[in-house]
C-alpha cells in the first residue's frame, strides 16, 4: 500500500465512499481510512439496517390484515430474533457491497483510526500501530452518532440509542422513545406493530415537527389509532433505572407525570464525530460542532475538506454523497455548480411514509409569498383504494404570483418514492401549470401529485 495519494478521506460512510469513487472515475489516486465497518453508519446501523426492519413490520402487519384483502392466514407470529438477524444480514451484505466497490475503483482501503496531523498528512492506527500518510487533499467524512442528554444517559442496557434499537437480544413489552423526530418515529412504528407498547415524549407541541403542520397532524391521528401513546410539549426530566425496568418522569403541561417501561429509546437527534481527528493540530476552524466550509466543502486550512453531517445542512446520507461529489469535482477542476439545499428532499420511513421539500405552508407565509396551496388525499385515489393505502394526501405549496412550487408534503404509503419527482420540477423551475399538464399514468399513487397541483388552481378532477 502506497503512503502518497492525490486524495485521502477519512470516514467511508455516504459521503466518504462516494467521494473516493467519484474521485477516482476522474483519475484521482485515492484512500479511504475506516475505523469500524465499510459503508459507515448509514449501511451499517442506519439507513439501510432500519428500512429492512421497517419491511419486516410492514409485512407483519399485512400478514396481521389479511382478510381485508380476502385471505386467510391463522397464527402468524412475529419472530423478533429473526427480524434482527434479517436486518443484520442485510447490513453486512450492503457493506460488502462497498468493498466491492472500493476494489473495482482501485481505491486503497485503510482500516484504522485517522487522525488529522500537520502539513497534509494522516495518521493511522491500527492494532497499537501508528502509520503515517500523506496526500494533497484531505477530506474529513467522519459523520454522527446518537446525542446524548445529560438527563439521558445512554447505559447500553436500559437506556439506549439506535443502534441498540436495532440490535436488542429480546423485545421489550413497553418502551419510552424520547423524541419524535425521524429515527423515534420510525423505531415507534416498527416496535408497536410487533406488539409493544410505545409511548413517544416529544418536547415540541406536535411530533415530526420539521415537517408541514398538517403532516404531523396526520401521523399524530394514524399513530393513536394504532395504540402509541403521544405526549407532546413534554420533556422527560429523569429515568430511574434501579430495578428490573425503568420509572420515566416526565414533565407535561399539566404537571408531572410516571411512565414504567422495560427499556427508553433516546432519538433526541445527532451530535457531531469531530472530538480526536486532529481538527486542532491540523489547524482547521469550528463551529458549534461543525467544520466550517466554503461551498465547496474547503476548511480554512489549503488542502483540506470536510463533508456529511460535520458541516452545516442537513444530517442525511443523499445530502454527504451530494456534498462528496462535489467536493472531489471542485479539487479535480471540473467546476461542479454548488449544492441547493433548499431543495434537499427528506424522508421518514415510518407507516405512513412522509416525504417533503421546500417550504412548509407556515413558512412560505412568514416569507411574505402570496400562495396558492392544492391537497389532494389518497382516500380519492384509485391506486391507493386498490392497495388498502388510503391514509395520507399530498400537498403542495406554490408562489401564487409566478407559479413557482415552494414546496411539498407527502404522508401516504411509497410517498418517499415520490418525491424525487417534485425535486426535479424544482431544480428545473416548473410552474404548477407545466405539473397540472404533465401526463401521471393511471392509477398510481403519484396521479396525486398532479391532482394537488390542480386542486391549487382549482381544476381538479377527482374531488
Amino acid at each position: 500500500m502506497a503512503s502518497k495519494y492525490d486524495i485521502i478521506i477519512v470516514g467511508s460512510g455516504p459521503g466518504g465512499y462516494v467521494a473516493a469513487i467519484r474521485a477516482s472515475q476522474l483519475g484521482k489516486k485515492v484512500a479511504i481510512v475506516e475505523k469500524e465497518s465499510l459503508g459507515g453508519i448509514c449501511l451499517n446501523w442506519g439507513c439501510i439496517p432500519t428500512k429492512a426492519l421497517l419491511k419486516s413490520a410492514n409485512v407483519f402487519e399485512y400478514i396481521s390484515h389479511a382478510e381485508d384483502y380476502g385471505i386467510s392466514v391463522k397464527d402468524a407470529k412475529a419472530d423478533f430474533s429473526g427480524m434482527i438477524k434479517r436486518s443484520r444480514g442485510v447490513a453486512d451484505g450492503m457493506s460488502k457491497g462497498v468493498q466491492f466497490l472500493m476494489k473495482k475503483n482501485k481505491i486503497d482501503v485503510i482500516m484504522g483510526y485517522g487522525k488529522l496531523k500537520s502539513g497534509k498528512k494522516v495518521e493511522v492506527e491500527a492494532d497499537g500501530k501508528k502509520t503515517e500518510y500523506s496526500a494533497d487533499s484531505i477530506i474529513v467524512a467522519t459523520g454522527g452518532r446518537a446525542k446524548e442528554l445529560p438527563n439521558l444517559p445512554i447505559d447500553g442496557k436500559k437506556i439506549i440509542e439506535y443502534r441498540k434499537a436495532m440490535s436488542l437480544e429480546k423485545q421489550p413489552k413497553k418502551m419510552v422513545v424520547v423524541g419524535s423526530g425521524a429515527i423515534g418515529v420510525e423505531f415507534a412504528y416498527f416496535y408497536n406493530s410487533i406488539g409493544t407498547e410505545v409511548t413517544i415524549v416529544e418536547f415540541m407541541d406536535r411530533i415530526v415537527p420539521v415537517e408541514d403542520e398538517e403532516v404531523s397532524k396526520a401521523l399524530a391521528k394514524t399513530y393513536k389509532k394504532a395504540g402509541i401513546n403521544i405526549m407532546t410539549s413534554s420533556e422527560v426530566t429523569s429515568v430511574d433505572t434501579k430495578g428490573s425496568g425503568c420509572k420515566v418522569t416526565v414533565k407535561t403541561k399539566k404537571g408531572e407525570e410516571k411512565l414504567d417501561c422495560d427499556v427508553v429509546l433516546s432519538a433526541v437527534g445527532v451530535s457531531t464525530n469531530l472530538e480526536g481527528i486532529g481538527l486542532e493540530d491540523a489547524g482547521v476552524s469550528t463551529d458549534k460542532g461543525k467544520v466550517l466550509v466554503d461551498d465547496y466543502y474547503k476548511t480554512n486550512v489549503d488542502g483540506v475538506y470536510a463533508i456529511g453531517d460535520i458541516v452545516h445542512g442537513p444530517a442525511l446520507a443523499h445530502v454527504a454523497s451530494a456534498e462528496g461529489i462535489i467536493c472531489v469535482e471542485n479539487i479535480a477542476g471540473e467546476k461542479p455548480e454548488p449544492l441547493d439545499y433548499k431543495n434537499i428532499p427528506g424522508c421518514t420511513y415510518c407507516s405512513p411514509e412522509i416525504a417533503s421539500v421546500g417550504y412548509t405552508e407556515k413558512q412560505a407565509k412568514d416569507a411574505g409569498y402570496e400562495l396558492k396551496v392544492g391537497k389532494f388525499p389518497f382516500s380519492a385515489s384509485g391506486k391507493a383504494s386498490a392497495a388498502g393505502a388510503k391514509d395520507g394526501f399530498v400537498k403542495l405549496v406554490f408562489d401564487a404570483k409566478y407559479g413557482e412550487l415552494l414546496g411539498a408534503h407527502m404522508i401516504g404509503a411509497n410517498v418517499t418514492e415520490m418525491i424525487a419527482e417534485i425535486v426535479a420540477v424544482r431544480k428545473l423551475e416548473t410552474t404548477g401549470h407545466e405539473l397540472i399538464k404533465t401526463v401521471h399514468p393511471h392509477p398510481t399513487m403519484s396521479e396525486a401529485v398532479m391532482e394537488a397541483a390542480a386542486a391549487a388552481y382549482d381544476e381538479v378532477i377527482h374531488i
